[in-house]
């Protein structure tokens, strides 16, 4: 009998903490074979505690010496969690396997520095000054340091390569999905939550690449000819109070709700109890959310912008349109309410998402982790 392989993860969020690294790591515990993989894990928030520079240090003496009796070292982020777990798998002449999804560089230029350009661009340019080089040079060098990087997208994979990472050794694996059981009807749910009219849904974290404030914007233009038209926000973040301030400018306060961060449980239940599910985001690595709302019947309204287009082809599985393009907005959710649309639409999206399977996902990892010698 084969000896197990142990798999030492680095991850900087763990269950029961909220986010997808943490998400990820349950699932590799929950669904890698037991008589094939030994699973330990090594959680940042154990020294997020000290200070900026010595927990890194520490995190680094975490890996090192558990990394010891390991065989491969996966690190789930490539900054905080990924470098200081890179240099010790390194040191310990183990495996390193890193996963990226996303461009942590481009979030934090974007947040804190005004940066208003797109992943595409901003992951190939130099241009920029001190504090984003270093991001950028940081994660780059933990990519460089990976034996194998994986990521849930094409379009990652391609941005991903625009550090200078070579494209041979960046392995595309989709996430995984499970199909939502929801038991009570969409007419059930909307008296459960005291919803009325024609209800736009979207949700997600309250950042400026999101596109929450177009959405808003659009509501009187939506409302003279959807008279009922109300719009549902989930989530919070840095940009809640001005999307709030906005509503109440144009006078929206009963127009648009603003939900908060509310369960997964009750999220998806509002989103089935919809009519349309969009999301004007300027950047998504692998849309987890678009996904869900297809699997719960709700039709879905996104952007053709990074990794969408692998989960909707545009007027198929749902509508795609140029992000924060307003004209081809408000045609594409007046177009979703028509007689039918929504029916081919959900139907479609419904066996897009045979695609993202447990199974095919956890086949694709055991493969990325046989040496390259057992796959010739």
């Amino acid at each position: 009998m084969k000896n197990k392989l142990k798999l030492l993860i680095a991850t900087p969020l763990y269950f029961p903490e909220i986010g997808g690294p943490a998400t990820y790591t349950k699932f590799l515990e929950e669904n890698l074979p037991k008589d094939q993989f030994e699973i330990e894990v090594v959680r940042f928030g154990d020294v997020k505690h000290l200070p900026y520079i010595i927990r890194h240090i520490a995190f680094f003496w975490k890996v090192f010496r558990r990394a010891k009796k390991a065989d491969i070292v996966y690190a789930l982020d490539p900054l905080g969690v990924g470098l200081p777990a890179g240099f010790a798998a390194k040191l310990r002449h183990k495996r390193f396997f890193l996963r990226i999804a996303g461009d942590r560089a481009w979030e934090t230029a974007q947040q804190k520095f005004g940066i208003t350009e797109s992943l595409d661009t901003f992951s190939g340019s130099k241009k920029y000054f001190l504090p984003i080089r270093l991001l950028k040079f940081g994660q780059a060098r933990c990519a460089k340091m990976a034996e194998k990087i994986i990521v849930p997208s094409n379009y990652l994979k391609t941005i991903v390569s625009n550090w200078g990472v070579k494209k041979e050794k960046i392995s595309v694996i989709y996430n995984a999905f499970h199909f939502a059981e929801i038991s009570e009807s969409k007419e059930t749910l909307r008296q459960k939550f005291g919803m009325k009219g024609t209800v736009f849904i979207s949700a997600g974290r309250m950042v400026v690449w999101k596109g929450f404030e177009a959405v808003i914007r659009l509501m009187p233009k939506l409302k003279k000819e959807i008279s009922d038209a109300v719009l549902c926000i989930a989530g919070d973040g840095p940009e809640k109070e001005k999307l709030e301030r906005l509503a109440k400018e144009l006078s929206l306060q009963n127009e648009v709700i603003f939900l908060g961060n509310i369960p997964k449980d009750e999220l998806l239940r509002r989103i089935k109890a919809s009519d349309v599910f969009v999301l004007n985001t300027f950047y998504e690595g692998f849309a987890h959310q678009l996904l869900e709302a297809m699997s719960v019947g709700t039709p879905v309204v996104s952007t053709n912008i990074g990794g969408n287009p692998e989960l909707i082809e545009d007027q198929k599985e749902g509508f795609l349109v140029q992000y924060n393009d307003e004209e081809a907005l408000l045609s594409a959710l007046y177009k979703t309410l028509e007689k039918g649309t929504s029916e081919h639409m959900t139907q479609k999206a419904k066996e897009k998402l045979l695609q993202f399977t447990v199974a095919r996902a956890i086949d694709s990892f055991i493969k990325e982790c046989q040496p390259s010698y057992e796959r010739i």
